[in-house]
């Protein structure tokens, strides 16, 4: 799929090889929307990818002098969904990130990128338009700093220069006077696309909304803010008569399009139905319900960013080790799995599902949708739990990983394992490699898992042969044996 893959040290790096390569090159980190773009043909004449997730530091999130909350181009979804300080001063972010795919694409997937892929359905940018985010673009040339309303010129187009790469995102904390909240609608719980979905953020003085920003996703080529509802919602309190006003003129700033997902009639009425929702949640103060207080994000406690690889192997590190050099296609892949160092002279154009299934002869793990909607693939990237059929294979240099064949410790089978056996939790078995990996990391996050959260653990796999109750069942007693 690409011909050179650089691992880049710096910001410098990453810009002297798109400054020098221009069109052919794009710049990777979590890389789940890329791959699908390569391996489907909508990215074409890329020969180059610049791997970034090297390097140190990228993955901050930091509140400056000024108020403004900084994201930086390697903060994931889960990064966002976990932080602090994201919950209490970014709520519609937050929000947004954690109902983004499943646990194993927010461990990859980074805010950066959903912003750079410049789908309407994209869940983050939404929030961000609300909040009034900017953008700071790099290239050898200098710095630009972009409002994101005015990045987007159309549907997956946007003003980003092939020499550019984004570098920050930023906006305003919310003040106490503020609040906040993001509602998607789509066809199933997780792992589904915005048929609508809508951002707002409100400041109150008493009980009178002083400024309103409601943005909608999904209805428009771009993101898009409905500026009559906001313009309606000043100096009044939020009634039931002001909501309900409110949300007919947030439809009527929609401009949706009938396709297979939905039609347009209905996407407009339920962009009514979401700001109706949303700003009665602000109104009751319920807008963090249903949110959990701490969401499962499938990695183990000691697992470094990606930013930051470590030393993992099976739920433990032995600290932070300099970054590997830079890797050429026709230079090996030099890499660790299960606790064995793998030498790969070939496969270096593959996913890393493909390298660890083709190269390294561990079949274990499974491809069923290749497309990171199973989760049959799953597989431990430096301590995080990922979608192996979505990472290139080169990021395995120097990495950690741990796959179904490495659960077992000592002759004796992981605790899930067994479990399985004991509950029968196996129809046609396909899934099963996807679904113990998943709930092994669940039981290294959380040795004593809730219900709910064991099912927001597996919400990345899907049993074609819907035997999810047993599954659920051999989790909770693979929980009770090991405590």
């Amino acid at each position: 799929m690409w011909q050179e893959y650089i691992q880049a040290k710096s910001i410098d790096d990453v810009l002297t090889s798109l400054g020098d390569r221009g069109q052919s090159a794009r710049v990777v980190a979590g890389a789940t929307d890329l791959i699908l773009e390569l391996e489907r043909g909508v990215r074409r004449g890329i020969d180059t990818l610049v791997d970034v997730t090297r390097i140190p530091g990228l993955d901050r999130i930091e509140l400056d002098a000024s108020g403004f909350i900084h994201l930086g181009p390697l903060v994931t979804h889960n990064d966002c969904a976990a932080s602090a300080r994201i919950r209490q001063q970014g709520y519609p972010l937050a929000r947004a990130a954690w109902e983004v795919g499943a646990p194993q694409i927010r461990n990859r997937g980074t805010v950066a990128g959903n912003l750079i892929t410049a789908s309407p359905a994209n869940d983050t940018i939404t929030p961000l338009v609300a909040l009034d985010a900017e953008i700071t673009l790099a290239s050898k040339q200098g710095r630009r700093r972009v409002a994101l309303r005015d990045f987007y010129r159309g549907v997956r187009t946007t003003v980003m220069e092939p020499d550019e790469m984004l570098v920050d995102i930023s906006f305003p904390a919310l003040s106490n006077s503020q609040r906040g909240t993001f509602v998607k609608l789509a066809l199933r719980r997780a792992q589904a696309i915005s048929l609508v979905n809508v951002a707002m953020v409100l400041t109150f003085s008493d009980d009178i909304v002083r400024e309103a920003a409601i943005a909608l996703g999904a209805v428009a080529p771009t993101i898009i803010r409905a500026d009559e509802a906001e313009a309606f919602l000043v100096g009044k309190p939020l009634s039931e008569g002001t909501i309900g006003r409110a949300a007919e003129l947030a439809a009527k700033a929609a401009r949706p399009i009938d396709d297979l997902r939905a039609s347009a009639a209905y996407r407009r009425e339920m962009v009514r139905v979401g700001t109706l929702k949303g700003l009665r949640a602000l109104a009751a103060g319920s807008e963090s319900d249903g949110f959990p207080d701490m969401p499962v994000l499938l990695r183990s406690q000691e697992s470094s960013n990606a930013s930051r690889p470590g030393a993992f192997q099976h739920g433990t590190q032995s600290g932070p080790r300099e970054a590997p050099p830079v890797h050429m296609a026709g230079t090996p892949i030099e890499t660790n799995i299960n606790g064995k160092p793998y030498r790969f002279t070939s496969g270096h154009d593959k996913t890393l599902l493909r390298l660890l299934r083709e190269e390294a002869g561990l079949i274990g793990t499974k491809e069923g949708c290749a497309e990171g909607e199973c989760g049959a693939c799953t597989v431990y990237l430096d301590g995080q739990a990922v979608m192996s059929c979505l990472v290139p294979a080169p990021r395995a240099h120097g990495a950690q990983i741990v796959t179904i064949e490495g659960l077992p410790q000592n002759g004796e089978l992981h605790p899930l394992q067994q479990a399985f056996v004991d509950k029968g939790a196996v129809q046609c078995g396909y899934c099963t490699p996807g679904f113990i990996m998943a709930g092994a990391m669940l039981l290294d996050e959380r040795p004593q898992p809730g219900r709910s959260e064991i099912e927001q653990a597996l919400t990345g796999n899907l049993c074609r042969c819907t035997g999810y109750y047993k599954i659920i069942s051999a989790v909770e007693a693979a929980s009770k044996a090991r405590n």
